[in-house]
């Protein structure tokens, strides 16, 4: 709860769908739209509930893992489980008036039996680092990167760290756990410290290793909250359990006989004998049927792929079995109509891998086949470039299969294809874009999302013209600094004077952009460019906050922009021109805040008069009947007047310049006057520039 109510503080948004989510998850448990299946297993005699088991994976993160043995590894599971189903010897504990209350669960844990990969594993994972400690105020403990280890798949396997918990000013610490709806997702699960396991006794935690914290910290992954609401002792917080007594605060220690409190004042008292109280190890024997029933709600809402994981399942022992781990070097978008694929295979047989035959597909038409040979070890892995494929212009479909591992039938052919998708398309000189056509992204264009998430999307009812636009979904992109590219097709601009990309765009914020609670941090909008076929970028455009808003004021709600809260920008791409094919991309970074929209997507050229860029001033048309267009380029610098005068030398139309940055043209209406030879002059600060011209 500690390290819930620290997110909370900062982000106000993240606190609210928080809760919001609880109180819609509360609502679906009071009405039983979460259950379990009742069925039966063997007689209906039996009353042998159907169990359902989730694989755990045991991450020992010490400076000497072996310290923790596979004995209190499995003797830590079987309380788990015992807990679970309610099958401790310790519930004969239970007072007499709570024993109708009594909870068991149809859920069960079991130690993972096969890896992420399908290799075997004892589900117990160790790994040696050199911090002595890891503090409950972070995650590093669930990262490689900073000397912890990162999850097995959260949507597999129940992940539980074992470590020491750094100690903090106000006392130890045991362990901490994930609720539901907690992120980043690769960080759910449960850690606890190595010295709450069973089987052993360490100094300061003799009351505490009875195995009893994981049980603990499950039920807060399984949504569970503190008995006592966490309010301080005000009465008024809520465990959103009915047959849980209201409870002021925190047990400690082991007590006994019924005891009452300012929030249970008679009656039965507290359940100081709950598994979600803090009393000693020794005095925790149950959950209630309520509790039950709302972990396995939890399961049901939350997490119900933990109970189709193939993680409990044995993993399979081969000889000849060869594994398309990875196709490594396709992106989404080509920059050529050529590619070679690069390969990553892995030998999950008993038997070293000599030779393989591969195919190659493009929208399933077989383009390559090759045989590989080579010398493969047991669980070893090798990169392989393919042949080169041509390709033609459009969105394809890349399938590469193995087969024929040393000459033999590959005896598990469930990891042999692996599918990718692309496109190729030539590079265009102009867009006009206004995401009215049926398919997103239109032809050409493409989306980057590195996180799998929210991302670009079309959206209709919502636009600054027509009836559609883009956006991100910022509102429930509940992340940090995850990007988001929506490509453009590829451009190439050459032979033109100047080129501009312009697009509509309305955003807001939840926080107020004048706060500083956030360290001014925002959802961000760029416009970036790439000459490298999208390898590096640079930004031409950055906004966020204040910069970027078109609506002013914070909006709590899903943003909708109204027709006025539209504003259109421009990218000046000049310096661009003629270097080759251009990648640009909209990159919003999301932070957390609210929607961002794109619409009107226009690139604007512009090609300069011959004559004008090598004159610099030019007067058109000559002859002319009437209107006069008197151009400069570049753009004039200390322009004072533009003035006409008739062959007499008299003045018959002047415009005086006022501005510190003239224009590049100006038009003037001769018609009335006679036909003859006329003159313009152009009068700088420091020279006059003078053209002739016939007015017939």
């Amino acid at each position: 709860m500690e390290r819930l109510k620290q997110k909370f503080a900062l982000d106000s948004k993240f606190k609210l769908q928080f809760e919001q989510n609880t109180e819609k998850f509360n609502q679906n448990v009071r009405k039983g739209s979460y259950r379990l299946s009742s069925a039966r297993t063997g007689s209906e005699a039996s009353n042998a509930k159907t169990v359902y088991t989730i694989p755990v994976v045991f991450h020992i993160v010490m400076s000497n893992p072996n310290q923790v043995t596979d004995a209190q590894i499995q003797q830590q599971l079987d309380i788990l489980n015992a807990d679970f189903a309610g099958e401790n010897s310790d519930s004969t504990k239970i007072p007499e008036y709570f024993k109708s209350l009594f909870g068991k669960s149809s859920i069960q844990f079991s130690l993972a039996q096969r890896t992420e990969s399908g290799d075997p594993t004892t589900g117990i994972e160790r790994v040696t680092t050199t911090k002595s400690s890891f503090s409950s105020n972070t995650n590093d403990v669930k990262y490689t990167a900073s000397k912890g280890v990162d999850s097995w798949d959260p949507d597999k396997y129940f992940n539980v760290w074992i470590c020491a918990i750094t100690a903090t000013t106000s006392g130890s610490i045991l362990g901490y756990a994930t609720f539901p709806g907690d992120l980043p997702a690769v960080e759910q699960g449960v850690v606890i410290d190595y010295r709450t396991l069973p089987g052993k006794s360490y100094t300061g935690y003799t009351d505490f290793e009875g195995g009893r914290t994981l049980t603990h910290e499950t039920g807060h992954y399984f949504n569970l909250f503190h008995i006592w609401g966490d309010d301080d002792g005000a009465c008024t917080g809520s465990d959103y359990v009915e047959d849980t007594p209201d409870q002021a605060d925190a047990s400690s220690k082991c007590n006994s006989g019924v005891i009452h409190d300012n929030c249970t004042s008679d009656g039965n008292g507290i359940m100081y004998q709950n598994y979600m109280d803090y009393s000693y190890d020794a005095c925790l024997v149950m959950f209630t049927a309520g509790q039950i029933s709302r972990m396995e709600a939890a399961v049901i809402a939350y997490r119900s792929s933990l109970l189709t994981s193939d993680g409990t399942q044995e993993a399979i022992a081969t000889t000849n079995n060869a594994e398309l781990k990875s196709i490594d070097n396709m992106d989404s978008r080509l920059c050529t109509n050529s590619f070679s694929p690069v390969i990553t295979i892995r030998n999950r047989g008993s038997q070293t891998l000599t030779s393989l035959t591969i195919t190659v597909k493009v929208d399933d038409i077989v383009v390559a086949t090759s045989n590989w040979t080579g010398s493969l070890a047991k669980a070893n892995t090798t990169s392989i470039t393919l042949q080169t494929i041509t390709t033609s212009e459009g969105e394809h479909t890349l399938t590469i299969s193995l087969s024929s591992p040393n000459a033999k039938t590959d005896e598990e052919i469930s990891n042999d294809t692996l599918s990718t998708t692309y496109q190729y398309y030539g590079p265009v000189a102009t867009i006009n874009e206004s995401f009215e056509g049926s398919t997103f992204p239109p032809t050409g264009w493409n989306i980057v999302n590195n996180d799998g998430g929210i991302t670009w999307e079309k959206v209709t009812g919502i636009a600054k013209t027509g009836n559609s636009s883009v956006r991100v979904n910022n509102y429930d992109y509940a992340s940090n600094d995850e990007t988001d590219d929506l490509l453009l097709p590829v451009l190439s601009i050459a032979e033109v004077d100047s080129v501009y990309l312009s697009f509509y765009v309305a955003a807001a914020t939840y926080t107020s952009v004048s706060s500083n609670s956030r360290g001014l941090v925002w959802d961000t909008l760029q416009v970036m460019v790439s000459t490298d076929c999208g390898k590096t970028y640079t930004s031409l455009y950055k906004k966020y906050g204040s910069t970027l808003v078109t609506r002013t004021e914070p909006t709590t709600e899903a943003f909708k922009p109204t027709a006025s809260e539209w504003r259109k920008d421009s990218v000046n791409l000049g310096d661009y021109i003629g270097v080759g094919e251009l990648w640009i991309a909209f990159r919003n970074t999301t932070e957390y805040e609210n929607n961002i929209y794109l619409d009107d997507v226009n690139l604007r050229t512009v090609i300069i008069n011959k004559n004008l860029k090598e004159k610099g001033f030019l007067v058109m048309p000559n002859p002319t009947d009437g209107n006069v267009d008197v151009q400069f380029y570049p753009q004039p610098e200390g322009l004072q007047r533009i003035q006409i005068l008739n062959g007499l030398g008299q003045k018959i139309a002047e415009t005086s310049i006022s501005s510190s940055t003239p224009a590049n043209a100006y038009t003037f209406d001769i018609s009335q006057y006679a036909s003859g030879v006329y003159i313009v002059r152009a009068v700088f600060s420091d020279h006059v520039s003078v053209k002739k011209i016939v007015k017939y």
